[in-house]
């Protein structure tokens, strides 16, 4: 049976010729050996094009102007780095939802070479892709060539994501450790937030969380509950705590009983401790976890997401700053969608009722309210308007499901910072939303 090369990181980069098309594992999950050195192929190549998602390493190959002519770089997901460098003029941005992200892509453009991160081999030739499987396996079955960096600081997990290494062409050894995520302490408006939450989900429930002061925040509220189950996008380390303490265990599920169903993962090194090696733990493909489908057909599944702002009608703005990218759709609809799919399921979208912000005719920094009459010009819409459940700032939260524009209005306003309430009214009866 055939075994895959071992080469070296300079022999893996001279693997890429002119308009290759690259993809990268994401996040926890990419190639960092790799990535560091692409650059240093940029006076052979022209046209190369990169897809990755969430990045966390800083390739010069995307991060210097200079190689632009090189490298393009198309993102399914932005993180700080290709915020700051997006003015380069050879990066953008790949509209989507999570579960379909893969899929689509592949149709419009199909992987020459996949480079990803893999823990050695076991016994029967087999390893583990580690902290993704979003898409990474189905680039595996579709690239002419498949690159992993094998680690053994990586854990191994569990799921669909085992793969033989006869399926593999390339090995690079590597010795790095996974990256980490810091775990954020909730200030007190997560606090507030997420004790609203916590005190509408039932035992039993399943949860969807992703990352930040606010789920950590409802994570921390939750762990006097009994049998919830996990069936997320992401693995995180407030989910692990629920599961160490007891108030996980996967027992009222619907599918996958016992067992903890995610993506991808991404956290801590305690985080990474706990999934090796721990089959309670599965991480399956992307396009399967995040189908709304699949996620409604736990009951009580919960899903709690956060965004950028919300207008008085309802439509979410969770990826863009008006026009600029700032992050990505993610599974925020999937998720959201596949909740309210669910027998006495329940979407929650949070955030802070103000947010500090640049005036663009001053330059000073003054406080904005985050519900607002409407939405900034060019902002893209995450979650539309007729998909919203609740809507929760450390004011309260608000159910949606069902309401008019005129309810919306009051609804919203009422959870909104007090100081914005009057205002957001009189635009509310400008715009034709509520009568005087």
């Amino acid at each position: 049976m055939k075994k895959p090369k071992i080469i070296t990181t300079q022999e893996a980069i001279r693997l890429v010729k002119s308009n290759d098309t690259v993809v990268l594992g994401m996040a926890g999950a990419e190639p960092k050996l790799f990535i560091k050195a692409l650059h240093e192929i940029a006076d052979q190549v022209k046209g190369v094009k990169v897809t990755n998602c969430l990045p966390i390493e800083n390739g010069d190959f995307f991060m210097n102007a200079v190689y632009k002519s090189s490298f393009s770089l198309d993102s399914w997901f932005y993180a700080a780095n290709l915020r700051k460098v997006h003015e380069n003029g050879n990066i953008s941005f790949i509209p989507n939802h999570l579960h379909l992200a893969g899929r689509k892509r592949f149709m419009h453009a199909r992987p020459n070479i996949f480079v990803g991160t893999a823990t050695p081999p076991d016994k029967h030739g087999y390893l583990s892709l580690s902290l993704s499987n979003v898409y990474e396996k189905e680039a595996i079955a579709l690239a002419d060539t498949v690159i992993l960096e094998i680690n053994p600081n990586f854990p191994r997990t569990f799921g669909d994501l085992e793969i033989h290494e006869s399926e593999i062409d390339y090995v690079v050894h590597a010795d790095y450790m996974p990256p980490v995520l810091p775990d954020a302490v909730p200030n007190e408006k997560d606090l507030a937030i997420g004790n609203f939450i916590a005190s509408k989900i039932k035992d039993g429930s399943t949860l969807q969380l992703g990352i930040g002061g606010i789920p950590n925040a409802v994570a921390h509220a939750l762990l006097h509950k009994k049998d919830l189950g996990i069936h997320t996008e992401m693995f995180t380390t407030g989910l692990m705590h629920l599961v160490k303490a007891g108030a996980a265990n996967g027992k009222k599920k619907k599918t996958h009983v016992g067992k903890h169903v995610c993506c991808f993962a991404l956290g801590t090194q305690e985080l990474y401790d706990f999934i090796d090696n721990n089959p309670s733990v599965q991480i399956l493909n992307g396009n399967y976890v995040n189908d709304p489908a699949i996620i409604g057909l736990n009951d009580n599944q919960v899903s709690i997401n956060t965004t950028i702002e919300v207008d008085l009608t309802g439509q979410v703005a969770s990826e863009s700053i008006g026009h600029k990218q700032f992050s990505g759709t993610g599974g925020q609809a999937d998720t959201a969608i596949g909740a309210q799919n669910s027998k006495n399921g329940m979407s929650f979208i949070t955030l802070y009722s103000t947010a500090n912000a640049k005036n663009p005719e001053t330059g000073e920094r003054e406080e904005i309210s985050k519900i607002v009459p409407t939405l900034k010009p060019g902002a893209a819409v995450t979650l539309s308007r007729a998909d919203v459940d609740y809507v929760v700032t450390e004011f309260g939260g608000v159910s949606l499901r069902g309401t008019s524009v005129a309810e919306r209005v009051e609804l919203l306003i009422s959870i909104a910072h007090p100081k914005f309430r009057d205002e957001l009214r009189k635009e509310a009866v400008k715009l034709g939303f509520i009568g005087e």
